[in-house]
């Protein structure tokens, strides 16, 4: 069986998909499915993402604060029946329930952010200071990770990508990553990805699904190092 908007048709596979990947939205998996257009192909949602190295004043880093900006497709369909005072219009208290059910979700998935101090893995509390924003952009998710322990580090190693590839992750072409608070001596680097969505959409979906390509995102994964002498 296939769900079809009269231009693309998703199997219920697919649909199954979209219901437990697309960044824990739930809260509208009611919502009917026969507006939604995808590619027959990963990736099917598209990120474009900010980032914030948060530093405390005797140089010890304390976690990383998102905003990520979904694509235009996917932030209309995350908006299906959410009710608002003025049409088109959101507030952050109208948007509250479907970010903190994007918020709880992510877990799951480790936030899609993974980070190393010196070759060791870091791990995150659960998100802080979480909020939904609607802009002419799209629908921007953000939020902030406190680091289980903070640490101070030589070398921070952060990596932001889904695994699976479902979503896509784009830095911002301006200011992607900035150090907050770091002291003056840090220095930082990032590594763009080249474009995975093209290699991906040769694929069909089942390669995805039988497990073989389960970490292929993280050959596209944003990388940013920050050294501290």
């Amino acid at each position: 069986m296939r769900c079809c908007d009269g231009v693309v048709c998703w199997t219920r596979r697919e649909v199954r998909n979209v219901i437990r990947s697309l960044l824990g939205l739930l809260a509208i998996a009611t919502v009917s499915l026969s507006g939604i257009a995808a590619a027959s192909a990963h990736p099917h949602v598209f990120v474009a993402a900010r980032s914030e190295l948060l530093y405390a004043p005797d140089g010890t880093i304390t976690g990383v604060r998102h905003a990520w900006t979904f694509d235009d497709m996917f932030s209309t369909y995350a908006l299906q029946g959410i009710p608002s005072k003025t049409p088109g219009t959101y507030t952050r208290e109208e948007l509250a329930p479907l970010a903190q059910t994007n918020v709880e979700s992510l877990k799951e998935y480790a936030f899609f952010t993974f980070a190393k101090a010196d070759g060791k893995k870091e791990r995150f509390n659960d998100p802080i200071d979480y909020y939904l924003e609607k802009t002419d952009l799209g629908l921007t998710l953000h939020f902030t990770l406190p680091f289980k322990t903070p640490f101070k580090t030589k070398k921070l190693a952060l990596e932001v990508f889904d695994p699976s590839f479902f979503i896509d992750f784009s830095l911002e072409k301006k200011d992607p990553i900035k150090l907050v608070g770091a002291p003056a001596a840090c220095t930082m680097g990032i590594q763009r990805p080249s474009d995975g969505a093209a290699k991906a959409q040769t694929m069909n979906e089942d390669t995805f699904m039988n497990g073989e390509n389960s970490n292929f995102g993280a050959m596209f994964a944003n990388k940013v190092t920050v050294d501290c002498p």
